[in-house]
C-alpha cells in the first residue's frame, strides 16, 4: 500500500510539473519562469504577444518579486522588476522599435515626454543596431541604480531615475497603453 502511494505521488508530482512549464511558451518562444534582476530572482508574471496590424511582433515578459495583477502598483514600486522582449518577426526593424516606443512613452506619460527627453533617448539608443528574429531585450529595473537595457545579455544602456522606470513600465501597463490589451492581460497574468 505504502508503495503504491508513493508511486501515485511520484505521478503527480511530474504532471503538475510538465503542466507549468507548458504554460509558459508563446509562439515557440520558451520564457523562462524566472529572471536575475542584480542579486534578487525574480518570478514570471506573465507574458503575451504584441501585435500589430494584424502580426505578432514579439512576445513579452513582466517578472517581478511576487505575482501581481494591479498595474498601478506594478508603475509605482520602487523595486526590481523586468520586461523581457523576444522579437518574433522578421519584420520589425530598427525604425519601427524606435517609433513604437517613442508613441509608448508619449502614451505612458500623458504627452508629456519633455522632463524625460534624454533618458528616453538614451534609452532609445538600445535599439539603433539592426533588429532581428531572435533578439531578446531585457528591461532590468534596479532600485538606487536605474534600468539597465540588454540586447541578447550584453548591457547596451543604463537609465537612472525611478521617474524613467514608471515611464517605461507604463508603455505596456499605463491605462493608455497602446500595446494591445491581450499583450497586457497576459502579462499581468489575467
Amino acid at each position: 500500500m505504502i508503495r503504491y502511494f508513493g508511486l501515485a505521488a511520484l505521478i503527480v508530482a511530474l504532471c503538475a510539473t510538465a503542466t507549468g512549464s507548458a504554460a509558459r511558451e508563446l509562439k515557440g518562444v520558451e520564457m523562462p519562469e524566472t529572471l536575475k534582476a542584480g542579486d534578487e530572482t525574480l518570478v514570471l508574471n506573465g507574458a503575451g504577444v504584441r501585435k500589430k496590424y494584424f502580426m505578432d511582433v514579439y512576445v513579452a515578459g513582466l517578472y517581478l518579486r511576487q505575482k501581481c495583477r494591479d498595474p498601478e502598483k506594478i508603475i509605482a514600486a520602487d523595486e526590481p522588476m523586468a520586461i523581457r522582449l523576444h522579437i518574433i518577426s522578421g519584420m520589425v526593424t530598427s525604425e519601427r522599435m524606435v517609433t513604437s516606443t517613442r508613441e509608448g512613452f508619449e502614451a505612458s506619460t500623458g504627452g508629456n515626454t519633455a522632463p524625460l527627453k534624454d533618458k528616453i533617448d538614451a534609452f532609445i539608443s538600445v535599439f539603433k543596431d539592426s533588429i532581428q528574429k531572435g533578439d531578446v531585450y531585457d528591461l532590468v529595473y534596479i532600485p538606487g541604480k536605474g534600468t539597465e537595457s540588454y540586447k541578447n545579455g550584453t548591457l547596451a544602456a543604463t537609465v537612472e531615475g525611478m521617474d524613467f522606470k514608471k515611464a517605461l513600465f507604463g508603455i505596456w501597463l499605463c491605462k493608455r497603453s497602446t500595446v494591445n490589451i491581450d499583450l497586457k492581460k497576459g502579462m499581468l497574468g489575467e
